[in-house]
Parts: structure tokens; sequence; C-alpha cells
């Protein structure tokens, strides 16, 4: 990486004490405030950290956190890799990750959808990773068509490579704007926003998944060079070669994302073999799957923010013997609108013990009471162990689903696990 002009020095330097302050005090990880702060001296901060790199921009609804995380173990095998792997993926965050670690040449960032055309005109980044597209935070965020837009325009004015799901009909056309592709299959559970072709409009062919088509224009599944296959637990890398994933983290979900992590690192020369051996020593990510004990139990935390998330945890469930808490709040991060509920079917949970609680606990009890689904509403976790204990002292697991907001909260009641 090249020395920076004085004034990025400055700007770097004042950033880092700014996050520095952050944490010193308490107020958060400092990634934010630090990226501010930088920004006021230096407007072209970001563009200036990142010249002479090798950066990967990752960006999706669901997984970017999961799979930055990924990707950066991977890259770790050839050096120092800069990366906001947990979560602030905005260019103020940006900005920080790349100024705390100045002397790496390979870095990772996760990246908000919404910013993805400006993060990506600022960086010139090696690789563009796109996973998936659904309905998000429906108050604020772009339509999800009108989004794929932007990625397809904005991808076709650089020469960056693009590595994508090809199972999404969405990221595909939005990644077959580039000049350069990396088609894997990684699947997509969730496909209520994928029955229309992002092309002409026309209702898609999905006989045989995974693949797709439109009958109208002819746009239709990319072919693909990487797959994952859910059921034997393997990674089809190019050529045929198939390599057991044995992750520490659960879920096709997860899978997916290793898969496209795997791709990414071969971009950067390394092996698939010894990308999965790293991979396997992540076990959480910025406290999603992690496992807390207390009171005796052992609590598992599960983050899903919208409709797809909740389908694929759902997915990760233990046995119905398993209570499981829901938490939902409707805080800035995690749009007003609670609409999206009416989109999960949370059929799935009948026959199992369910708890309700977050700031928007009815919302959700209503939700529940459509579907048929039997419910209790608490406060706070240890107020459903406290309840459970009681009634039957052996119980040693319970599962939470929570959206972002409340996932943070019951995670920092439980000392920020990681």
């Amino acid at each position: 990486m090249s020395e920076l002009p004085l004034r990025a020095q400055l700007a770097s330097v004042l950033g880092r004490s700014a996050a520095s302050l952050s944490r010193a005090t308490g107020r958060g990880d400092g990634s934010v405030i630090g990226g501010r702060v930088a920004l006021k001296v230096e407007p072209d901060l970001l563009a200036k950290l990142a010249q002479g790199r090798r950066l990967a921009l990752v960006s999706a609804t669901n997984g970017k956190t999961t799979t930055t995380r990924l990707i950066a173990q991977a890259l770790r095998e050839l050096g120092e890799v800069a990366t906001n792997e947990y979560g602030a993926n905005m260019p103020t965050g940006h900005i920080t990750a790349l100024s705390d670690n100045k002397s790496a040449i390979n870095g990772v960032l996760e990246v908000d959808e919404k910013y993805l055309p400006q993060v990506l005109k600022a960086t010139s980044p090696a690789f563009v990773v796109l996973m998936n597209l659904s309905r998000d935070q429906m108050d604020r965020a772009s339509e999800i068509n009108l989004l794929a837009k932007k990625w397809r325009t904005a991808l076709s004015q650089s020469n960056t490579h693009v590595i994508a799901n090809a199972d999404d009909p969405l990221v595909a056309w939005a990644g077959l704007g580039a000049p350069n592709a990396t088609w894997v299959s990684a699947g997509q559970r969730w496909k209520e926003d994928a029955w229309c072709c992002p092309e002409c409009g026309g209702h898609l062919k999905r006989d045989q998944d995974p693949h797709w088509e439109c009958p109208e224009c002819g746009l239709s599944r990319p072919e693909t060079t990487w797959a994952v296959d859910n059921d034997s637990d393997t990674l089809i890398a190019p050529g045929g070669q198939q390599i057991k994933l044995r992750l520490n983290l659960p879920g096709d979900a997860n899978r997916s994302n290793a898969a496209i992590a795997a791709a990414t690192a071969a971009g950067y020369g390394l092996h698939p073999e010894r990308t999965v051996e790293r991979l396997r020593e992540i076990s959480s990510v910025a406290g999603r799957y992690t496992s807390v004990v207390t009171m005796g139990v052992e609590v598992r935390l599960l983050l899903a923010k919208n409709p797809a998330g909740w389908l694929e945890s759902f997915a990760v469930l233990d046995p119905p013997r398993v209570p499981v808490i829901l938490a939902v709040n409707a805080q800035i991060p995690d749009g007003k609108d609670t609409s999206w509920l009416w989109d999960v079917d949370y059929r799935v949970l009948r026959g199992r013990r369910v708890f309700v609680m977050g700031e928007r606990r009815t919302d959700l009890a209503l939700r529940l009471e459509t579907d048929e689904v039997p419910f209790e509403v608490a406060d706070r976790v240890d107020e459903i162990l406290g309840r459970l204990k009681a009634e039957r002292p052996d119980i040693t697991k319970v599962d939470v689903i929570a959206n972002y907001t409340a996932f943070q909260q019951i995670r920092t009641a439980y000392g920020r696990v990681q």
C-alpha cells in the first residue's frame, strides 16, 4: 500500500483516536465515530486508504457479516487482513477498518446493499461478492429490483471481478452486468422475492431447482463452477473436486456462505481444501450462533432480521422439545415497519413451547395467533428460564431468535458474547 498524503494521515490518526476514546468510555466499538471524524478532515479518505490493496466487497441482504468473517479467516493464511468483520458496513466503518490496519495488502469489507455502488466506485476492489437480495427494512430501504438495477449499473462501469450466487435471479442479473464473474450455486431457500424476471418482468420458470429461466426474454441462470451440496455437506469446487465442509456454524445458509467464501479465497490464490480447514475454526460470528450457559441452561442466540432470515433460523432450530424465544423490536436499525412479520410462515413452530418478547411482542403475538401457534409473553430471557426451570428442572437448552436490536440487547445482557 502506498504512503498516504499528509492530510489523509492526519485524518486517519484522528479517526483512530476517536475510535479508541469511544471504546475506552464504553460507548461502542468506535467503528462509526472514528470514520466520521476522519471524513471531516479528508472527504476522499476511503479512496486513498483503498489504493494499493486487493479488496473484496461483500454485500447481500442476509449473511454479509458471517461471509465477511469467513473470507477474512481464509485470507489470513496470506497475512494481515483489513476488515470490518463485526458489521460497521457503511463508509465510516470501512474507513476505520482500513485505517486500523494500514499495512494489510488484502482486505474484506462488508458493505450495506444501498452503499455498494458508492463504495465500489471509491475503492476499485478486486472482487465484489454478492449472495442474495430480499425485502428488508421496508420503511427505509430501496425496493429490491431497483437495488439490483443500481448494482448492475455500477458493476458495468467497473473492472471488478464478481463472485455471485447464480441461484438468486436478482443477484445473477446484477452480476451479469460485470465484465468478469465466477458463479456459485449457493442455493436460495427464500424465493418469494424472485418469481419475476428482473430484466423484463415476466414470470420466471423454476421447474427444476436450482435452475431458473425467463420464457419471455431468455434470461437464465448462469453456468456455475462452484456449488454446495447440503444433503452431503459437500463443497464442489471447479473440476468437480469434492470437499467435506464439516463446519462449526449450523445450517444450509452457512454452507452457502462457506461456498461463496471458498470461491472468493480462490481468487486470491488459496486452495479450497486449505480454505475449508480454516473455515472450520469459526463457531460464532459477532454473537451469532453463540451459546451461553445461564441458570444451568444453554441459551443459543440466532439473529433473524427479515423473512428470509427467519426462515433460515427456523431451519437450524433444535428438536421441538427445545423451547424457543422470539424477540422483535422496531428501532431505527431494525426498521420501524413490522409488516414483514406477516410474510413469515410460523406454522413450523406448532408443537413447540414458544415465548415472545421485545418492544413489538404484541405484533408478533398477533401473527403467531393467526398461524395458530400457542405462545407465552415475557419481558426477559432470565424470566423465561426461571419459569421453565420451575416446571422442568431437567431442561438444558433454549433457542433464541431475535431481530437486530433485540439480539444486541440480549447479547449485551450476557456480556457481549462473541
